[in-house]
C-alpha cells in the first residue's frame, strides 16, 4: 500500500524564478537551507538536504512543471521510489506552488508536514529576502 497527497502554497515569485531555483543545486540549497545536487534535465540525477533526498528528473515542462522521482534515506532499499508533481501557476501573489506527491511507502507520514516546514517556509522567506534586495538595489 502506497501514500499519497497534495500540498500548495503561495510563492512571492515569479514561476521562472521557482522553476529555476527548484533546478539549480545552490539556489535549491540556498532556498531550503539543505545542501543540493541537481543534474538540470530529464533524467539527470538530484540530492538534496544534504543527502536525506535523492531522486530522478522525469519530465519538465520550463516554468510549469517538474516531475522527479524522490526518495529519502529512511525507505527501506525495497521501497520503490515515490514521485512528485510540482505544478507552477502565476498568481497576483507570486506562483501558487503544487506539490502531488504519490507513491510513498506505508508509513512514511511526516512528508506532508515535512513539505511545509522544509520547502514552503524557507522558500516564502527566501524570495521574500530577494525581493526585498531588489527593491533597496533600485533604491539606490
Amino acid at each position: 500500500m502506497t501514500i499519497s497527497f497534495t500540498v500548495e502554497a503561495t510563492i512571492p515569485a515569479s514561476p521562472a524564478d521557482v522553476y529555476a531555483a527548484w533546478l539549480d543545486g545552490k539556489r535549491h540549497g540556498a532556498m531550503t537551507g539543505g545542501k543540493a545536487k541537481i543534474v538540470p534535465k530529464v533524467g539527470g540525477a538530484f540530492s538534496a538536504w544534504d543527502g536525506y533526498i535523492s531522486g530522478k528528473t522525469l519530465d519538465l515542462v520550463p516554468n510549469d512543471k517538474i516531475v522527479q522521482s524522490w526518495r529519502t534515506s529512511e525507505f527501506a532499499p525495497r521501497d520503490p521510489d515515490s514521485e512528485i508533481l510540482i505544478t507552477l501557476k502565476a498568481v497576483p501573489e507570486g506562483t501558487l506552488l503544487t506539490i502531488a506527491h504519490t507513491k510513498i511507502p506505508d508509513g512514511h507520514t511526516s512528508y506532508k508536514k515535512g513539505w511545509r516546514e522544509h520547502y514552503f517556509d524557507p522558500m516564502t522567506k527566501y524570495f521574500m529576502k530577494l525581493n526585498q534586495m531588489a527593491r533597496a538595489s533600485l533604491r539606490s
